[in-house]
């Protein structure tokens, strides 16, 4: 398996962001035939099918998924590079506005900016944490790392983790005490602890396993609108809480919590990184989105 192109590549990834082959032909200047060819051609050099076909759509393949993001980021690395060396090798400068969920941010991202602003000084950064999402066309941010695909299909969402889900978790302590809960119809049986998404109470707690979806209403003493509080309590053995994977990776690596009922799926919530306009792509944009995607390799699993 061989790619020998890479314009196979970008018509690829413009395929996929387009959400159908005519449509990515368009906006390449190529035929229909021609698109469709070289599409025939990546997938026989791949000896992979990256996309499902029917009369009116296309999605693509687990195979694809893969690609995709990997063509992104080589795509994205061979753009910065020829900026760069447009740019008679200058170094990349900029003022980046982020906004980030709370939890997230704080106690995952913070971090790791340090070591991104070390290899790239002339980059200064103006962080937003909240999780209430931010309005990029009214507030003063250039970029947002939002949970689930923005639904205005005008903006640039470029993913970090594309397969995130949320996951319930408990500490030792509180389960030591309270018991376990064997499946998500006994969450009824102990303390939930709850978070606004925007103004909306979320209490109902979607689960899947083997196709069947259970939705169960839950309970607790305690709510924020703050992630980084109901985190906090749940380690602090207040009670379960219903979090994306990503926001406790450290906490379960760490032992001060415990996935529970393992046998069922949580909602998934891909992690991506939201820009208003694809002419916002900067150099420094895409530095820190490369950046960003290969560090939360260190949290997936």
């Amino acid at each position: 398996m061989k790619i020998k192109n890479l314009a196979d590549l970008e018509l690829f990834v413009r395929t996929a962001d387009c959400g159908g082959l005519s449509a990515a032909a368009r906006s390449l200047d190529l035929s229909p035939a021609v698109a469709s060819a070289t599409l025939k051609r990546l997938e026989n050099d791949l000896g992979v099918l990256l996309f499902v076909r029917t009369t009116r759509s296309m999605r693509l393949t687990v195979e694809g998924e893969r690609l995709l993001a990997r063509s992104r980021l080589l795509l994205a690395e061979l753009q910065a590079a020829e900026e760069e060396l447009a740019a008679g090798h200058a170094v990349i400068s900029g003022d980046l506005q982020i906004s980030m969920p709370s939890d997230l941010g704080r106690n995952v991202i913070l971090h790791w900016l340090d070591e991104f602003q070390t290899s790239y000084p002339g980059i200064r950064l103006r962080v937003h944490m909240s999780d209430r999402i931010a309005n990029m066309f009214r507030d003063p941010v250039d970029l947002a790392i939002r949970y689930g695909k923005p639904p205005d299909s005008n903006m640039v969402a470029m993913p970090l983790v594309a397969h995130n889900r949320r996951v319930l978790c408990a500490s030792p302590g509180y389960l030591a005490t309270h018991g376990s809960p064997r499946s998500p119809t006994d969450l009824g049986k102990h303390n939930c602890l709850c978070f606004m998404v925007g103004d909306a109470l979320y209490n109902r707690w979607r689960f899947i396993k083997n196709k069947q979806v259970v939705e169960v209403e839950v309970h607790g003493n305690r709510t924020s609108d703050d992630s980084d509080a109901v985190r906090r309590w749940a380690i602090d053995g207040h009670g379960i809480c219903y979090r994306s994977y990503l926001d406790v990776a450290q906490d379960i690596a760490a032992g001060r919590l415990r996935i529970l009922c393992n046998s069922w799926e949580g909602e998934e919530v891909p992690l991506y990184l939201v820009c208003p306009d694809r002419r916002q792509l900067s150099p420094a944009v895409r530095l820190l989105r490369e950046f960003l995607e290969w560090r939360f390799q260190s949290l997936t699993v």
